[in-house]
């Protein structure tokens, strides 16, 4: 595939997890995909220690610099460039980088997330037992490391009069993810986000959709469970999980569609995406959307 070959890509946080997968798909379809993120091989982010120590892990796994190699070996040209999107002078200087090299942005894939910083473990509790420094984790380091991509981001697009914002997200149709209020809202806030883009950016002819994927085989889910890429099908619980790649797919997939601009400001579940654009996980099947209990 080369669907992509003339498109400009960039995917934060993509060291490990969605944005990993997401980077690579577009590499294999073409793309020129900026890595970024915190992690680079000689000097992995140092703000994981619970979700590692949690996981049996001896430190957080992947890097922007075997991302970006991965990108290269799928077809296309992968970048690596360390940023902390929390600061808004590293991000500034990474989309003059851009400017600076390729002349131009054709697609922003926010996925940087620091939800995962401040995982101890509990998946379900009232939100009055929820500590506080959860909302610094997923809305300093998570919703505002969108919104401050975006704007930077969106100059370039709108000057060019063409261009994709995709924001990873969850939804269920609106449906409460119970027991995880800060979650849940977070990725409200970031499903907003996009609507709300969309609705600035439309005239210019610039797009941004959220996407959300299921229960994706992420390093840490796998590392959760006590087993592998390799390995995963001998757990039941992980029969209705999806890889990384699979969103990263969908994204391809919305990037290279030329109508793109029709499914301006919703949400897309990447399930659906998958039957209406015709592509499978890596291992053949097409996963059907995830729906929370008793949905």
């Amino acid at each position: 595939m080369a669907a992509l070959r003339n498109c400009v890509a960039l995917v934060t946080g993509a060291s490990r997890g969605a944005g990993r997968g997401v980077a690579i798909e577009l590499g294999a379809a073409g793309a020129t995909v900026y890595v970024t993120g915190r992690s680079t091989r000689g000097a992995p982010a140092q703000s994981y220690g619970e979700i590692v120590s949690l996981s049996g892990m001896k430190q957080v796994p992947g890097s922007i610099d075997e991302t970006a190699e991965e990108v290269t070996r799928a077809g296309g040209h992968g970048i690596a460039v360390r940023c902390d999107h929390t600061s808004e002078e590293q991000v500034l200087a990474l989309f003059r980088q851009v400017e600076r090299e390729q002349g131009r942005l054709d697609l922003l894939v926010n996925n940087a997330w620091g939800g995962h910083e401040k995982f101890d473990g509990i998946f379900q509790a009232p939100f009055w037992q929820r500590p506080m420094e959860l909302w610094d984790a997923m809305f300093d380091r998570g919703v505002r490391n969108h919104l401050l991509a975006s704007r930077l981001a969106a100059p370039i697009l709108v000057r060019q009069r063409k261009g994709l914002i995709v924001t990873t997200t969850f939804w269920d149709r609106d449906r409460y993810l119970a027991g995880n209020l800060f979650y849940d809202l977070a990725k409200a806030s970031m499903t907003r986000l996009a609507f709300g883009m969309a609705q600035e950016l439309k005239p210019h002819n610039v797009a941004s959709v959220a996407v959300s994927p299921g229960w994706m085989r992420t390093e840490f889910v796998l590392a959760g469970h006590h087993t592998d890429e390799a390995s995963w099908r001998e757990r039941p619980e992980l029969a209705g999980t999806e890889s990384t790649r699979y969103v990263g797919r969908a994204i391809a997939a919305l990037a290279a569609d030329s109508r793109v601009l029709e499914k301006t400001g919703r949400v897309l579940r990447v399930g659906d995406l998958a039957v209406e654009y015709g592509f499978t996980d890596i291992d053949g099947r097409t996963v059907p959307p995830f729906e929370l209990d008793g949905s």
